[in-house]
C-alpha cells in the first residue's frame, strides 16, 4: 500500500465509476481496477461493492476511506508548508579562491536580495581541492576552483575521476600587489630581482594531495620563490599587512579598481612573471543551476569583464 492506491480509492469514491476515476487521474481502467484489488487484498476488506448504478463504498470502505483522506490531507499540508518554505528561504552555499573580483560579485549579488524571504548562505574561501570535497561530501552544489595552467592535467583527471562539471571562468597573469608607498610603486618595469628585497605575502593552505607542500608552494604561488614570506589563512590579514606594511607585496588575480582605491593599493605586472592561472566553475552533473547560483554566475563575469578592463597591460 502507498499513497497513490489511497488517492485511487479516494478518487473511485468521488466519481462513483472506475471509469471516471481513471480518466481524472490520466490512467486506463484495467490498471485503476487492478490497483483497487490489490489494495482490498493488502487490507483485507473489500472497499467497494460493484453495483449496476457503480461503485459503492462498504462499511469498512466507508472507515478506510476516511483515514485515507485524512492521511493525505496531511501529506498535502505537509507538502505545501516546506513548499512555501523553499520558496522563501534563498539557499546558496559555494566554495571558492580568495580572489577579490569574486568577492566583488558576491557583495553585489546580496546587496541585491529580497529581504522579505529567509536567507541561509555559505560562502567558504578555500583552495581548490577542499573545494572539490565540499562538493563531493557537504552540502555544497557549486565551487571555483583556481590553479596555474602548468598542474591543469592533474585538476582535470581529478574532476572527471569525480564526475563534475567545469567551466572556465578566466584564464589570467598573476599581478604583484602592494601598497601606493610601495618603493616599487611607480616602477614602471618589475623584475623578480626588484622583488627579492621584499616580503611576499602568501596564502598557506594550498593543497594538492599527490605533491608535497613544497612543491605545491613552488607550482602555484610564483615562478620566483621568495626567501621573505607570510602565510596567511584570510584575507582580511593580507590587506592588513599590504595597507600597513609597505615592505610587502602579494600575488593575486587582477582586483577590482574600486577595492584598490579603497586600500590604497596598486597592481603591477611582472615581466618575468609567465605562467598563467585559471579559476573554473565546477558542478556536479545532473546539478541544474539555481536562480540565485545563476545570478553569482552573471555577477561574477560582470565583475571580470570590468575588472579586465582596468587590467595593466
Amino acid at each position: 500500500m502507498n499513497i497513490l492506491h489511497l488517492k485511487y480509492a479516494v478518487e473511485v469514491e468521488k466519481t462513483g465509476s472506475i471509469t471516471k476515476a481513471a480518466d481524472n487521474l490520466f490512467m486506463s481502467q484495467p490498471n485503476l481496477s487492478k490497483a483497487v484489488r490489490e489494495l482490498e487484498d493488502t487490507l483485507g476488506i473489500t472497499i467497494f461493492k460493484r453495483t449496476s448504478k457503480g461503485m459503492i463504498p462498504t462499511q469498512r470502505g466507508v472507515e478506510f476511506l476516511n483515514y485515507a483522506k485524512s492521511i493525505i490531507s496531511q501529506i498535502d499540508e505537509i507538502e505545501n508548508l516546506y513548499s512555501r518554505d523553499r520558496e522563501e528561504k534563498l539557499t546558496f552555499n559555494i566554495s571558492i579562491p580568495r580572489a577579490s573580483y569574486i568577492t566583488h560579485a558576491f557583495t553585489r549579488l546580496v546587496s541585491s536580495l529580497d529581504l522579505k524571504k529567509e536567507i541561509e548562505f555559505n560562502y567558504k574561501e578555500t583552495n581548490s581541492v577542499r573545494a572539490i570535497s565540499n562538493i563531493m561530501q557537504s552540502n555544497y552544489n557549486m565551487g571555483i576552483i583556481r590553479y596555474q595552467t602548468d598542474l591543469e592535467d592533474y585538476y582535470l583527471g581529478l574532476l572527471k575521476e569525480k564526475e563534475l562539471r567545469h567551466e572556465v571562468i578566466w584564464e589570467f597573469d598573476y599581478l604583484a600587489l602592494m601598497s601606493k608607498n610601495h618603493i616599487l610603486a611607480n616602477k614602471e618595469r618589475i623584475t623578480f630581482a626588484d622583488l627579492g628585497n621584499f616580503i611576499e605575502i602568501a596564502h598557506g593552505d594550498l593543497s594538492i594531495p599527490s605533491m608535497p607542500f613544497s612543491e605545491v608552494k613552488k607550482m602555484e604561488q610564483s615562478e620566483y620563490i621568495s626567501k621573505k614570506r607570510i602565510y596567511v589563512y584570510e584575507r582580511g590579514s593580507q590587506f592588513d599587512l599590504l595597507c600597513d606594511v609597505p615592505t610587502t607585496y602579494m600575488w593575486v588575480s587582477p582586483i577590482p579598481k574600486k577595492l584598490l582605491e579603497r586600500f590604497n593599493l596598486v597592481e603591477r605586472k611582472c615581466v618575468d612573471a609567465c605562467r598563467k592561472h585559471k579559476d573554473v566553475l565546477i558542478y556536479k552533473q545532473n546539478h541544474k543551476l539555481s536562480e540565485i547560483e545563476e545570478r553569482f554566475i552573471w555577477e561574477i563575469e560582470k565583475a571580470r569583464d570590468e575588472v579586465m578592463q582596468d587590467v595593466i597591460i
